[in-house]
């Protein structure tokens, strides 16, 4: 295949982006606030003071981008729905010329011969809901439900692939114990409560989706290949603290049905006194998956560290006695990760071999790298970093793919550069350069070369 890793005939190869990253129109058609729009007017916690409220005009420009797509020859597109562009309020009547905006992205999609992939949530809470608790609150689930129950009903006839929520991970810890995130807060018990609302959420959401008929219903994970920084006992168990985290409070419960074992070891009293677990729940949400999404950029060495703070009143969720350890010897993005592609295929490869047949196929929902590109005089971005990542990662899904481990597909994130959350539009992980002042778009030579790759894998069939 031209040097080009070599992929199943039935592989799906995709790019993704999220709403509050590209879309803009912040105003637009009756959309209602979000958790972002209310974080990024905080002073100093984005980048530069910058916020989505124009982003990638993606709302206007769609059908440009869609013939990016076109062009980038990819199988599928995933996007993310604005939940307060369909429900400004989070509940009650769905807005919709909202909802219409999506209606007319999937039947362009379509027409352009690119299948659409849906994720209901990528982190843009109505705001309305987070004034009356947000994911702490139980009833927040419940809404969730409702507001896939509208999107199913409105696109599910022409949507084979539906992720719940992605990354819940980043919503409860980056978000409210961390506070680098929208709500932007830091907090201990609640900040559990979240995490386990947004799994009560996606159970919830799953049975809306399969009563509405979708063909294929998963959830989108960012599981982290951790390693300690020594084999002894100390930096051990802070290894297994960061792993029940960042991937066992989630998978057990999704995969295994049960919570992490160590769960008290890394929140102690905080996990202890909880009072938002209910008889039910994990059934509710080890109802099998059709796919499980994995996103992954970079791996973690981990040291043991003491408590951040002494005070036990005081600690949040995140304060777990572990710390990163620096990786000099490796190459780093943009963003500051380190760079090691065969994680990918280890960590792939240890998921199957935890859950066996209670893991269901996997689609690598995103991977890509923030590099430092600029178009040179003649308007080209050459961004060789960025291809050799996608490169390695790709070779990385096919060594898996190899072990025996079923990866159904792979989205390069992202399409587009774009607002990067907490870091404004000072990192770009595009495949496709943006001029934010005149919204020019500008092919990378990553584009390029992945336009090739799949056009190499489809020669090959």
């Amino acid at each position: 295949m031209s040097g080009f890793p070599a992929f199943p005939r039935d592989f799906v190869f995709g790019a993704a982006t999220a709403a509050y990253q590209i879309e803009g129109a912040v105003h637009g058609d009756g959309r209602g606030a979000s958790i972002w729009d209310t974080f990024t007017r905080l002073p100093g916690r984005v980048r530069d003071g910058d916020t989505g409220d124009v982003a990638c005009d993606h709302y206007h420009r769609h059908p440009e981008d869609i013939a990016l797509l076109k062009e980038l020859g990819v199988d599928s597109y995933r996007f993310s729905v604005s939940w307060p562009r369909v429900q400004p309020s989070g509940a009650g009547p769905v807005n919709r010329a909202g909802l219409d905006f999506y209606a007319r992205l999937v039947d362009r999609l379509l027409e352009a011969g690119v299948e659409p992939a849906v994720t209901l949530y990528h982190w843009d809470l109505p705001q309305a809901l987070e004034d009356h608790g947000g994911w702490r609150n139980r009833e927040t689930a419940l809404r969730f439900a409702e507001y896939a129950s509208h999107v199913a009903e409105a696109l599910a006839d022409r949507v084979p692939r539906w992720i719940t929520l992605n990354e819940p991970w980043c919503s409860a810890f980056l978000g409210h114990a961390h506070g680098l995130h929208a709500p932007g807060t830091r907090e201990g018990t609640p900040a559990l409560a979240a995490a386990h609302h947004l799994l009560v959420g996606h159970g919830h959401a799953l049975r809306a989706l399969r009563a509405a008929g979708v063909r294929e219903a998963g959830i989108t994970l960012n599981p982290d290949h951790v390693t300690p920084a020594t084999p002894g006992p100390d930096d051990t168990a802070a290894a297994l603290r960061a792993e029940t985290q960042r991937n066992l409070m989630w998978t057990e419960p999704l995969l295994a049905g049960r919570y992490p074992g160590s769960e008290e070891d890394t929140w102690g009293e905080l996990i202890t006194r909880q009072t938002f677990r209910r008889p039910g729940d994990l059934a509710l949400f080890s109802e099998p998956l059709d796919f499980l999404g994995v996103n992954y950029y970079t791996p973690s060495t981990i040291r043991d560290a003491p408590f951040r703070e002494p005070d036990p009143q005081l600690r949040t969720a995140d304060d777990n006695r572990y710390a990163a350890v620096p990786r000099p010897e490796l190459r780093h993005t943009a963003m500051g990760w380190p760079v090691a592609p065969h994680t990918l295929h280890e960590l792939l490869v240890s998921l199957r071999d935890r859950y066996g047949d209670a893991l269901p196929p996997i689609v690598v929902t995103e991977n890509g790298s923030a590099e430092h590109d600029e178009p040179s005089p003649d308007g080209t971005v050459h961004d060789t970093d960025r291809i050799s990542y996608l490169d390695g990662h790709l070779r990385a899904v096919a060594a898996a793919l190899a072990d025996g481990v079923d990866v159904r597909g792979y989205y390069v994130w992202s399409l587009l550069d774009n607002f990067e959350w907490a870091e404004g539009y000072g990192k770009r992980f595009g495949v496709v350069h943006v001029d934010y002042a005149t919204q020019r778009r500008t092919p990378k030579d990553s584009f390029h070369w992945y336009r090739r790759l799949i056009a190499a894998q489809r020669r090959a069939d």
